[in-house]
Formats: C-alpha cells, sequence, structure tokens
C-alpha cells in the first residue's frame, strides 16, 4: 500500500493553486488604470493630506518604491487617515468601462481544475469592480485583498509627521537610509505573503504565482512559490518565467495542461473500476 501511494503522488500534479495578482496583470498595463490611480492618489495627498503639489510626485514615487504601495509609504511617515476614504478617493473615480470581458482568459481560466486565488493589495470593491468588468467574477476560489491582511485599523504610535522634505531626502538617499516601519501589511513585504498562505490554506511549493511587480515576484520567489512576471518576456532574478500576456499562462506553465489530462486519467480509471465492479456483481 505504501508503494501504491507513492506511486500515486508521482502521477500527481505538479502544482495545486494558482496565485494571481490583479492590476496589470489580468488585464495589460496598457489600459491606462494604473496612470489614473497614480493621479488620484497624489490629488488625495495634496487635498486631504495637505501635502506640497510640488513634491508628491516624487513622494509618492519613494513611497511606492519602499512600501509597495503608496498607502503603506503614507502610513509610515505618520499620516492619519481613514481606508475608506482613500480607498474611495483613489479607487472610486478610475475609469472602470475601459476594461471589456475577457472571454479568452474566462475560458482560460475556467478550462484548469486547479484551485485559483486572488492575491492583491487593493480593496475588496476595487478587486470585485475589476473582476466583474473582466467576466471573471465566477473564475476564483478566494480573494486575498487589503481587507483580508488589514482587518483593523493599525495606529502609528508616537510616529510624528515626518515633513515633505525629508522624505524626498530619504528616496534620494538609498536603501542605507533605516526607513521607519509600516503598519499596513501589503506585498512585497514576506509578512504578507505568510498571513496569505495561512489564511487561503496555500502551500508555496506547489503554488504558481503570477504578478507584475518584480519586487512582489521576487519577495515570492523567496516565499518559496513558482513565479511567472506578467507583462515582460525579460527573466531577471527569482522569475522563473516571463510571459507578456496572462493569456499565455498554457504556454508558460505546460504542467498545468499536464493537470487536465491527469484529471481526465483519474476519471477514466474509476469509471472503469466502477463499471468492473458492476459487472462482478451482475455476474
Amino acid at each position: 500500500m505504501e508503494y501504491e501511494n507513492q506511486y500515486q503522488q508521482a502521477l500527481g500534479p505538479k502544482y495545486e493553486c494558482l496565485l494571481f495578482d490583479v492590476d496589470d496583470t489580468l488585464y495589460p498595463f496598457g489600459s491606462g488604470l494604473l496612470k489614473n490611480c497614480t493621479k488620484n492618489i497624489e490629488e488625495y495627498m495634496v487635498q486631504k493630506l495637505g501635502i506640497d503639489e510640488m513634491e508628491v510626485s516624487e513622494m509618492n514615487s519613494a513611497f511606492y518604491k519602499h512600501y509597495g504601495t503608496s498607502m503603506a509609504g503614507l502610513r509610515a511617515f505618520g499620516y492619519d487617515f481613514d481606508y475608506d476614504d482613500y480607498h474611495s478617493f483613489v479607487h472610486g473615480r478610475l475609469p472602470y468601462e475601459v476594461l471589456k470581458p475577457d472571454h479568452v482568459l474566462r475560458s482560460l481560466l475556467l478550462s484548469l481544475p486547479i484551485r485559483k486565488v486572488i492575491f492583491s493589495n487593493a480593496d475588496i470593491v476595487h478587486v470585485n469592480k475589476v473582476l466583474s468588468k473582466l467576466g471573471l467574477n465566477d473564475c476564483f476560489d478566494e480573494i486575498i485583498c487589503f481587507e483580508t491582511l488589514n482587518p483593523t485599523k493599525s495606529n502609528v504610535q508616537d510616529q510624528p509627521v515626518l515633513t515633505d522634505t525629508s522624505t524626498i531626502a530619504i528616496y534620494k538617499e538609498g536603501p542605507a537610509v533605516l526607513l521607519p516601519e509600516t503598519p499596513i501589511v501589503c506585498k512585497p513585504f514576506e509578512d504578507a505573503f505568510s498571513q496569505a498562505f495561512k489564511i487561503a490554506n496555500i502551500n508555496p511549493q506547489t503554488t504558481v504565482f503570477f504578478d507584475d511587480s518584480i519586487r512582489n515576484i521576487q519577495s515570492g520567489k523567496r516565499m518559496g512559490l513558482h513565479t511567472v512576471l506578467v507583462g515582460s518576456s525579460q527573466r531577471r532574478e527569482g522569475v522563473d518565467c516571463a510571459i507578456e500576456s496572462i493569456h499565455n499562462i498554457k504556454e508558460a506553465i505546460p504542467e498545468l495542461c499536464q493537470i487536465d489530462d491527469h484529471n481526465k486519467e483519474h476519471d477514466l480509471q474509476m469509471f472503469s473500476r466502477n463499471l468492473g465492479l458492476q459487472t462482478s456483481v451482475t455476474a
């Protein structure tokens, strides 16, 4: 029996889960949503947080570079604001109409008999809107998003708001400067991956991770995931595979096709076994 179990495991699929980012991964970078999102973030920084309009662009770039999201950077530097208000301002005004149903991707995802999970830094309202516009609402088994990893607001204790000049200086001096920690849990920080694995019961060793961010991909690789960089054909450190479009999933990971073949073979074996039992009973 032990040898039989080992044999069955050898025949089993290499991957058990597909983990997907959303923005600029499930739809092309050329949609323009990122440009509009950046514009909304910088307007929020000026209008809601009173940051100098002449500094917001460089500050925003610094936050994204060091913290993965602008929100995480703002909170690290002591800015206090309502998360729902932020998301409403930044995502609520996006031109979602530019996204159209992706019938090719929908068919592709539904053809893969394997667990599929969303892993996004965005809020649940935004994620659902994007999936709805793309026609992919029912293609995923679970969603890990901002609210999943940040169920309650954490306050930065005794952290004064740093001046715009201080923030720019940190950005220009580079990683040698000790950056303040952020209370926001998000990619590319490894803690976000650890929590996502635990919440969604994901084994990174049998999971393929799709993301457009090289930093997220490299973090995922360090956490044990098989990584696919979307939106580029150039492989870099930490990238197992690079594809121009999410439509190239099967070409990039041929093993995914074998999963379908394995399931079909298993179903055929079960059918034959049941048929044999019925024949024996009849005889």
